[in-house]
């Protein structure tokens, strides 16, 4: 039997990145996981693995993931990874940018969560990973207001849902999108380099797999020594 034996495991955000490199290392191991990889957009393609069903879909957008949640009708794992990263101050930060970023980081995770957790519950097994960031409750960041109010907002999101309902697993990442912010962040990285998608899809791996039982509600920081 393999870590991930016979799992079924939702993921969205998997036409790049972490989202990408997550349901590329799932059917990479030896066990028999079953992956539905989601996009906001139409995928490059249509397959990645004969173990991975390829979906549009809009996380923001709540009939879309009661029509998905009508066709899955076990999940064990939940990787909530979707997100974007707004590059700026209060000052630099309108209106349109704070409601677009809250929306995605934050509202999806609400609507996604909400809509998979009854199943569950009902089968009282499963595990959910919501990707956050050091940027966040962990770390003041310069540039990244939104950013980091809504990555902290996630933070209290999943221990809310851990303390009141059921275990729940939880992972922080780094995400930049921005040249400066990407020269900036290696200027104070500690080990001088970036985390590559595969470090990050590896503990996605060990959280969703039953070795990681007793890890619940919890933040685990994958940066490099960063926040150190």
């Amino acid at each position: 039997m393999g870590r991930l034996d016979g799992k079924i495991i939702l993921l969205s955000a998997a036409a790049q990145g972490i989202g990408r490199a997550a349901a590329i290392v799932s059917w990479k191991m030896p066990e028999g996981c079953f992956c539905t990889a989601t996009t906001g957009t139409c995928f490059k393609e249509q397959v990645l693995h004969r173990r991975i069903q390829i979906r549009v879909l809009d996380v923001t957008k709540k009939e879309q993931i009661e029509n998905l949640a009508k066709e899955i009708e076990k999940i064990d794992v939940l990787c909530n990874i979707a997100g974007f990263v707004h590059h700026g101050t209060i000052l630099e930060c309108e209106e349109q940018d704070w409601d677009f970023t809250m929306n995605l980081n934050v509202r999806s995770m609400y609507l996604m969560i909400k809509t998979f957790l009854p199943k569950m519950l009902k089968q009282k097994s499963g595990n959910i990973i919501n990707m956050s960031s050091v940027a966040s409750s962990i770390k003041g960041v310069v540039n990244r207001c939104a950013y980091s109010t809504s990555k902290a907002a996630v933070i209290g999101l999943t221990k809310a849902v851990a303390v009141k309902i059921i275990g729940f697993l939880f992972l922080i990442s780094q995400m930049l999108l921005h040249i400066q912010a990407l020269k900036d962040f290696l200027a104070r990285q500690k080990t001088g380099r970036m985390a590559t998608a595969e470090e990050v899809a590896h503990l996605c791996v060990y959280l969703a797999s039953d070795e990681s039982a007793y890890v619940t509600g919890n933040e685990l920081i994958i940066d490099g020594g960063w926040s150190l």
